[in-house]
């Protein structure tokens, strides 16, 4: 609805995980230094774990693109499945195709005589497993099964969880002990700060748009206040002061922009029931550039 207002080819605060977006802000840019480094030493299995809303997501199709075509890449987004259907999942992306009625012992060997078959080519399969606090227990003793698969000098196949804080405390159950003791590398994302957050907007309104898009560090405290550095509740706040800017004809957000879209988003808390925010506000509003060339005036 705005791109032509603000001379933009697509939209930069879409929720949809757009690596052409990515911002490496430290937390992201740790947690890919961990994943690279963890493949790139042959560890069996490493974890992401982040909040909701945090950027794992991204950051997987960000790894995925960076593998391109050195390694093969077996991806599983939603992994709510039985154990065989997880190895039917892994088969499929192998590029295998198995009949439904085939035995368990039977798809165990042509996934592993795969796995051989991939590892002479281009080394182990990289598996990524998004959403991983969806497995099951029995999903999670398949995954470590697999780790078992090697030749004398490397893994077959080499697993990086994705997954929110319930992953945590799924494998922190002694059921699963066995499992979590084979995760040798794990990174926790964290939310952005202030800064961080101006930056993440910046970077975003910079990459879609030919214009300049005035958005200000005062701003920037009412927007991370709002979203608590989430870079999702960032984005979905950003689009709805976009749009509200659009209806302004104006090519800026401002304050009272993620006001408004903070009060039309469920997820956050409006000003309105918080007394010394609006203080804050009040505060920030006085103190600001344009408020001081009006006192001046007076």
């Amino acid at each position: 609805m705005y791109l032509y207002q603000f001379g933009m080819k697509k939209l930069p605060f879409c929720l949809t995980p757009d690596t052409d977006f990515y911002c490496p802000t430290t937390t992201h840019a740790e947690a890919l230094n961990v994943l690279r480094f963890a493949i790139n030493t042959g560890e069996a299995l490493v974890k992401i774990v982040g909040e909701v809303g945090t950027g794992k997501t991204l950051i997987c199709r960000v790894l995925i693109n960076e593998l391109g075509n050195s390694q093969k890449v077996a991806y599983i987004p939603y992994p709510k499945l039985s154990a065989r259907e997880l190895s039917f999942s892994l088969a499929n992306e192998l590029g295998l195709r198995i009949n439904s009625h085939c035995r368990d012992d039977q798809l165990n060997q042509r996934i592993q005589t795969r796995l051989l078959n991939l590892n002479k080519k281009s080394g182990p399969v990289i598996l990524i497993i998004d959403e991983a606090q969806l497995l099951t227990n029995d999903c999670l003793e398949t995954l470590r099964l697999w780790t078992n698969l090697e030749t004398e000098q490397r893994k077959l196949i080499q697993i990086v969880l994705f997954g929110q804080p319930e992953l945590d405390v799924k494998l922190s159950s002694s059921e699963l002990r066995q499992i979590k003791q084979r995760i040798t590398f794990s990174y926790q994302l964290n939310v952005l700060n202030r800064k961080q957050t101006y930056t993440y907007v910046k970077q975003r309104l910079e990459k879609s748009s030919r214009f300049k898009i005035e958005y200000n560090r005062v701003v920037n405290i009412l927007l991370h206040h709002y979203s608590k550095g989430v870079p999702r509740l960032i984005n979905i706040l950003c689009h709805k002061s976009l749009l509200l800017a659009y209806a302004q004809r104006k090519k800026s957000i401002t304050f009272s922009n993620v006001l408004r879209a903070a009060k039309d988003t469920e997820s956050i808390n409006t000003w309105w029931q918080n007394y010394g925010l609006r203080l804050v506000a009040f505060f920030m509003l006085f103190t600001s550039g344009s408020a001081m060339a009006i006192w001046g005036l007076i």
